[in-house]
């Protein structure tokens, strides 16, 4: 009696823990899975919006399509489009404009950006009410800010040639206009890039710099050889978050130039929407908007392999 109570316990007690066991790992798998299950709606809503339209984009960037015709009734022109473009002086001079225009304005962006947030890390008296008042020209709508600055160099009523005394047609002459457009973009974005490099110097360590200046660095040594470095990763990251902003930049220049005069101001942005909505070449258009998504992915392949060498090293 006692050798088969014996002998049927170890049995019940293995199945009771085989099927406690199962139910943990059935437990443990929804877990694992739950992230995947709860961002499955959003993801297939995203790909929805944002695939389907890339795929089209994609698949009339091979095609001779017009709005006259049904939706996939175009003929297939191969890559014929992308000849067309590169074969074409304004489309070559968008690109150029658009580099120079990407590679002055990030520089600026830089520059001012750093200058402005070593003073703004300085603690004196009322600096968060300038801190406070930096965040207004990125938090208007740019084309709002666009616009404001449009009649604020008007040739007529201009505020800008009232003070300078002198009557300038700024968005009228291609010598001035690309560089207005560029100042008005510095004016509303130089105060993102001070606010991210800002939140860098002030989680800095301090130990660095009061080691220097205990032996004798100056300010300029202490900022050249401990600041800016510790602060590169910041400097990196806000440098591709601009690139990528600068390279398609299109609201103050459809506002303020519409890509003239001369073309002056013609980005690839300007250049993609008058193909696509003025001259509705739908597949001109597509070609002239994976070009540029193409050069925008190269670029930021370049700043990421940038960045995880420096944090590599």
């Amino acid at each position: 009696m006692g050798g088969t109570t014996t002998a049927v316990r170890p049995a019940a007690l293995r199945a009771t823990h085989g099927a406690g066991f199962g139910t943990t790992g059935m437990q443990r798998w929804l877990d694992r899975q739950f992230t995947r299950i709860a961002v499955l709606p959003t993801t297939a809503m995203m790909l929805l919006i944002f695939g389907v339209p890339l795929a089209f984009s994609f698949y009339l960037s091979f095609q001779g399509w017009s709005p006259e015709q049904a939706l996939f009734a175009g003929t297939f022109a191969g890559t014929a489009n992308y000849e067309d473009l590169l074969t074409d002086p304004q489309f070559l001079k968008s690109l150029s404009v658009t580099f120079v225009y990407t590679a002055t304005t990030v520089a600026t962006e830089l520059a001012c950006g750093l200058g402005i947030a070593l003073l703004l890390n300085i603690d004196l008296p009322w600096i968060g009410l300038f801190r406070t008042a930096l965040v207004v020209p990125m938090m208007i709508t740019p084309i709002v800010a666009a616009l404001s600055w449009k009649l604020l160099l008007d040739p007529d009523h201009s505020v800008v040639n009232y003070w300078i005394g002198s009557h300038i047609v700024w968005l009228g002459r291609p010598d001035t206009a690309l560089i207005s457009v560029m100042v008005v973009n510095l004016w509303q974005n130089a105060p993102y890039v001070a606010v991210l490099l800002l939140a860098g110097l002030r989680s800095l360590p301090s130990e660095p710099v009061e080691a220097a200046s205990i032996d004798g660095a100056s300010r300029l040594q202490v900022f050249w050889h401990i600041t800016l470095p510790l602060l590169k990763p910041y400097i990196l990251v806000a440098l591709l978050l601009r690139t990528i902003f600068e390279f398609r930049a299109f609201d103050n220049i459809y506002v303020m130039t519409s890509g003239g005069p001369a073309n002056a101001t013609m980005s690839l942005s300007m250049f993609t929407y008058l193909a696509s909505f003025v001259r509705f070449d739908l597949s001109l258009g597509a070609a002239a908007s994976w070009l540029m998504l193409l050069i925008c992915l190269l670029l930021c392949l370049f700043f990421i392999a940038v960045i995880r060498r420096r944090e590599a090293n």
